[in-house]
């Protein structure tokens, strides 16, 4: 296992991934996001919403808006739908993933 740098525990499971930032030997860096798995039917991948406060300048006020992101799930994460996770941003490992998981934060209340 190789240190990370980032200041999360890893699993304790392992695995053979290369694209697993505990086990392999790929680099997290630039953006740190957290949210809810609302799906994981694709393979190695889930789909994580972000729910965020966008402001209306006109109105002086915030809308509550939420966005799709999709996540490589390294084998030795234990991540099922509706788990609190946080994902780093890598690189661009498909056309539309380039954030890993790195933690399970917990259940979604």
């Amino acid at each position: 296992m190789r240190e990370t740098g980032i200041g999360v525990k890893p699993s304790k499971r392992t695995c053979d991934d290369p694209d697993c930032p505990f086990h392999g030997t790929l680099s997290v860096r630039g953006k740190v996001l957290d949210g809810v798995v609302v799906s994981d039917k694709m393979a190695k991948t889930v789909v994580v919403e972000r729910d965020y406060l966008h402001p209306v300048r006109k109105y002086m006020r915030y809308e509550r808006r939420r966005s799709h992101i999709k996540a490589h799930m390294p084998p030795c994460m234990d991540i099922k739908v509706g788990d609190k996770v946080k994902i780093f941003e890598c690189r661009p490992l498909s056309k539309s993933v380039a954030f890993v998981v790195v933690e399970k934060i917990g259940k979604e209340e």
